[in-house]
């Protein structure tokens, strides 16, 4: 799949990604959300639901008979293989789904910012087909803190999340720009606002 009319946003876990997001599209950039489209390729009406469940067992469904994410994370994040194998269910259904939004924004307005939101941009090689790759980053010590006052989760359960992704230092070096989040709220906004009117001039050919 060719993205290369489309950017990259990406980041670890907590580290502010979604909030820059969210800038962006106030902004008036079109966002394609790998998360949401993940949380949809995984409805027991999708072929995704099956596979998984072939492969992980029914312990990961709910008593509603939907695959609970955190059961499947519980079963899938202390085994890195088994990470792979989720990986390998699900990345290529997203992309798939990734292409057609981002296709179809791109035909609605050919000027426009399509940002693709990402967490394994550099992982799946996407980098290599998009525009620019933005990298909202955050200290792993607040990204831990973030994580378990979102979620109730253990302190372990976000160090083994973090450690299982692409090291912050790997990301920062291939980033073409980025938003450092570890400050205020503000301050990420008014970073995000100023690449923005970058990223215009790039989508409308300037």
């Amino acid at each position: 799949m060719d993205f290369g009319f489309a950017f990259g946003l990406t980041g670890g876990l907590a580290s502010g990604k979604s909030t820059v997001a969210r800038y962006f599209q106030e902004l008036g950039a079109h966002i394609v959300d790998a998360d949401r489209l993940g949380h949809e390729l995984i409805e027991p009406d999708q072929a995704a639901f099956q596979a998984i469940i072939d492969h992980f067992g029914p312990q990961v469904l709910g008593f509603d008979g939907r695959i609970d994410r955190q059961k499947l994370a519980a079963t899938v994040f202390p085994d890195p293989q088994q990470v792979r194998t989720l990986n390998a269910i699900l990345h290529p259904r997203i992309i798939t789904r990734m292409g057609e939004s981002a296709v179809q924004y791109r035909r609605d307005n050919p000027r426009s910012v399509v940002i693709i939101d990402a967490p394994l941009i550099f992982e799946s090689r996407m980098d290599r087909t998009l525009r620019k790759v933005i990298v909202a980053w955050c200290h792993p010590e607040q990204q831990v803190q973030r994580w378990v006052a979102k979620t109730g989760a253990t302190r372990e359960d976000a160090e083994r999340r973090i450690k299982a992704q692409m090291p912050l230092e790997e990301k920062l070096r291939r980033a073409d720009y980025l938003i450092d989040c570890s400050r205020s709220v503000e301050q990420s906004r008014a970073q995000a606002e100023a690449l923005y009117g970058e990223l215009r001039r790039i989508a409308g050919g300037g």
